[in-house]
């Protein structure tokens, strides 16, 4: 078990009410408020209309960047930046999924540059400590970017999705309603189902003697989450009880409270980007496609233990089994879940994506090294994962 320090200051109003607290919490920061969305899905469901009546009866003046994308660009981050030293922004409100989120963490960084370029602080590296407030309502389930401290933003001239992180990109208001994300289509909620199952499974779970008993479970209970409460949310859209559990999980599973000084490489996670940053794909389902294959490449006597855990605790197999049996059916079960329960196409090559640039992608995954883990990976190994991919 390892020393870790646990704080995350974002403010949570969970519940189908509390947009109706939105005014008093932009008004500690200011009256200029930069709003950013998407492709407009929160006009069509009402959402949008609500905050500018809201941000109407309370004398706030919004200014509005749309069309983020799902993979944000770094010039859409920069169009934000620039609109905010125009105008004096004094809060950004982030309204969408994660990627609006990811987008607005980019502005509150960049606007307070000299250049407003987010490039430059994606690209060397930075921890941001300085950056406009944000606060984020959430529609979507997925990244668990509206209580953690990073974004992901690409620049697709170079073919690059990088993280970018820091203290002061915690949004210091949330405000998550199960009921903004029943009109996801059943693709996109499965997607981002997998991303917050991965989450754990990437990040955390494959910890050895730095974890210990009680930050398993609360893994493996986020986990459980994911598997039981996502095929009900696509086939009943506006089950509260499963978008409730699915975004109360979105939060959970990247806030920090799951790490307790267990982070690592996450491998799938830096293999998956760069298939984002290459072919524009939706994040979940490249770490679909990735994560069975990167299981079944790691699988040995050292690692069959905890995958065979994974099985027993989260998918139900049954635990009389060897090791390497369990871990196997565990395999299956992660496999059948992504591809079957989720109805996930299955392979890179049903996403149209062959093998001409994994050499380039599998080095760029690695950074000139190796991504460490459970099992470190060389950049011939994340080239040998991406062809199983196929």
């Amino acid at each position: 078990m390892n020393d870790f320090i646990f704080h995350n200051p974002d403010k949570v109003y969970f519940g189908k009410g509390q947009i109706n607290n939105l005014p008093q919490e932009l008004l500690q920061f200011g009256k200029k408020v930069l709003l950013v969305y998407g492709g407009g899905s929160i006009k069509k469901n009402g959402i949008y209309d609500g905050i500018v009546s809201l941000a109407k009866s309370a004398d706030i003046k919004l200014f509005e960047l749309s069309g983020v994308e799902p993979n944000p660009r770094h010039s859409t981050v920069n169009k934000g930046a620039a609109i905010c030293k125009a105008e004096g922004i004094d809060v950004i409100l982030a309204a969408g999924g994660g990627s609006t989120i990811d987008c607005a963490k980019g502005i509150a960084a960049a606007a307070l540059t000299e250049n407003g370029d987010v490039w430059q602080l994606v690209s060397g590296g930075a921890w941001v400590t300085k950056a406009l407030p944000l606060v984020a309502i959430l529609t979507n389930a997925a990244t668990g970017s509206e209580m953690d401290a990073w974004a992901v933003i690409s620049n697709m001239d170079t073919n690059e999705k990088i993280g970018l992180g820091g203290s002061a990109l915690i949004p210091k208001v949330a405000f998550e309603n199960p009921e903004y994300s029943f009109s996801l289509p059943a693709y996109q909620t499965a997607c981002g189902a997998f991303d917050i199952f991965n989450h754990v499974l990437d990040n955390y779970y494959f910890a050895g003697n730095a974890t210990f008993d009680l930050l398993l479970e609360m893994q493996e209970a986020v986990m459980r989450t994911v598997v039981k409460w996502t095929p009900i949310a696509m086939k009943e859209p506006q089950n509260y009880e499963a978008r409730a559990n699915l975004m109360w999980a979105s939060s959970m599973a990247l806030n920090t409270i799951l790490d307790g000084g267990t982070v690592h490489g996450c491998a799938c996670h830096m293999m998956e980007h760069e298939l984002s940053a290459y072919y524009d794909i939706t994040h979940g389902h490249g770490l679909a496609i990735l994560t069975p294959r990167w299981l079944s490449y790691i699988l040995d006597e050292e690692t069959a233990p905890p995958i065979y855990r994974l099985g027993k605790t989260v998918f139900g197999v049954e635990c009389s089994l060897e090791p390497k049996d369990g871990a196997e059916k565990t395999i299956e079960a992660v496999s059948k879940f992504c591809f079957g329960t989720l109805g996930l196409k299955s392979t890179l090559t049903d996403l149209q994506i062959d093998n001409r640039r994994f050499k380039a992608m599998a080095e760029h995954a690695c950074m000139g090294g190796a991504i460490s883990g459970i099992k470190c990976l060389t950049a011939s190994d994340v080239e040998k994962i991406y062809e199983m991919c196929l």
